[in-house]
C-alpha cells in the first residue's frame, strides 16, 4: 500500500521491487497514484484523489488478509488514524519508513503532522523497516520492532560506464525527482564556476518540465526521466553529482541516488549529510559542503586521469553489491514482512 504511484522511488523501490526480486504476490493499492499530492496536482486530479479518499477510509486490515505493507502513509490527510487503523487490525503490520516525514514541515504539510502519523504508525505497526539509522532511531521510540534496511539496488539492472576518458566537455549528472531540484539551485555558484573552468555542463535527468534550474541557466541540459532511458543517460557521463542541505529533513534521506551513481560505475561528488556520509565512505566518492569543496572536489574528479575515475567507478560498484543490493538484503527483508 502506497500513497503514490509505482514510478515514485519510494513505492517502486522501497516495495514494488522486493515483491519482484522474491517472487511474491500482492495485491497492490496506491491511493490515486499521482507523482505528489501538492494543491496544484490535487486540484488537477480532484476526482480521482475523492475516490482515493473514500476508498481507503473503508478499508481495514482484516479484510484485507496476510501482510499489510503500508509504505510512508496511506492517506495525505490523515492525521494518523487511518494508518493506525490498517496497521493495527492486519494480520501482519509492516510499516516502511525511508524519508524523514516527521521533520516534513513545507507548506501546507504541516498543518496535517505528519510526526504524530509516522508515530502513531510505528506504534501500530508489528514491525517497522527503517532505511536509515536516524530513521530507526525515531521509529525506536514508538515501535517494538524495528529493523534497518537500507534502500536497495539491483546492480545489473544498470548499465555500466565502460570507458573514463574525457574526449570533450565533461558531463556532470545528476538524477532525481523535481521537488529536490532545489539542491542543485544551492551548488549552482560552484557548477558555474567549474563550467568556466573546464566547460563542464550539468545534465539533469528528471520528470520536471523543460525549464532552467535557477543558476544554471547556459549550462545545463535536460533528459526526461523514464525507466527505460535514465540508466543510459547516467552511463554517459562523467561525474556524478548528490548535493543536499544540511537540515532535518534532508539528513533523513536514503542516499538512493549515491547507490544508482555506484552500480553505474560513476565517480560522485555528494554532501556528506545523513546516510549520505556512509555510502560516499563506501562509493571512494568526493565529499563537500562549501563552495570551495565543491570547486576543488570537481576539479579533482573532472582532472584526475581516466584510470583513478575508472578504480572508484570500480569501488562503487563492488560496495552497492555488497552493501546495498537485493540480495545482500534479502533475508532480511523477507524476515521482516513474512509472518
Amino acid at each position: 500500500m502506497s500513497i503514490y504511484g509505482p514510478t515514485a522511488p519510494s513505492t517502486r523501490v522501497r516495495a514494488y521491487e522486493w515483491l519482484d526480486h522474491l517472487a511474491l504476490h500482492a495485491a497492490r493499492f496506491e491511493y490515486a497514484a499521482l507523482g505528489d499530492h501538492s494543491p496544484r496536482t490535487v486540484l488537477q486530479h480532484l476526482p480521482a484523489v475523492a475516490r482515493a479518499e473514500r476508498r481507503v477510509r473503508a478499508l481495514s486490515g482484516s479484510s484485507l488478509g496476510g501482510t499489510v505493507l503500508l509504505s510512508r502513509e496511506a492517506s495525505p490527510w490523515s492525521t494518523g488514524g487511518v494508518e493506525s487503523r490498517l496497521l493495527r487490525d492486519a494480520s501482519r503490520g509492516v510499516y516502511d519508513l525511508d524519508d524523514a516525514l516527521f521533520e516534513d514541515r513545507a507548506g501546507w504539510r504541516r498543518v496535517l503532522g505528519k510526526r504524530r502519523k509516522v508515530e502513531m504508525a510505528a506504534a501500530s505497526a508489528d514491525v517497522v523497516i527503517a532505511g536509515n539509522a536516524l530513521l530507526a532511531d525515531f521509529a525506536g521510540r514508538h515501535g517494538r520492532d524495528v529493523r534497518l534496511i537500507p534502500t536497495c539496488v539491483q546492480p545489473g539492472q544498470y548499465t555500466p560506464k565502460t570507458s573514463y576518458d574525457l574526449t570533450g566537455p565533461p558531463t556532470l549528472v545528476w538524477l532525481g525527482s523535481r521537488s529536490t531540484e532545489a539542491y542543485l539551485t544551492g551548488i549552482a555558484p560552484a557548477l558555474r564556476e567549474v563550467h568556466q573552468r573546464t566547460g563542464a555542463r550539468v545534465l539533469v535527468v528528471s520528470a520536471a518540465s523543460e525549464t532552467d534550474i535557477p543558476g544554471l541557466e547556459g549550462l545545463m541540459d535536460r533528459e526526461t526521466w523514464t525507466p527505460q532511458t535514465y540508466a543510459a543517460h547516467l552511463a554517459s557521463a562523467d561525474v556524478a553529482l548528490a548535493p543536499l542541505r544540511n537540515d532535518p529533513f534532508a539528513r533523513g534521506k536514503c542516499a538512493y541516488k549515491l547507490l544508482q551513481y555506484a552500480a553505474t560505475g560513476l565517480p560522485m561528488v555528494g554532501s556528506p549529510v545523513g546516510a549520505n556520509q556512509l555510502a560516499l565512505e563506501r562509493f571512494s566518492g568526493w565529499s563537500a559542503t562549501t563552495h570551495d569543496d565543491w570547486v576543488d572536489a570537481l576539479g579533482e574528479a573532472i582532472g584526475s586521469s581516466s584510470e583513478v575515475r575508472a578504480a572508484r567507478g570500480r569501488q562503487g560498484v563492488s560496495a552497492v553489491q555488497a552493501h546495498y543490493s537485493f540480495d545482500a538484503w534479502a533475508d532480511e527483508w523477507r524476515a521482516a514482512v513474512l509472518p
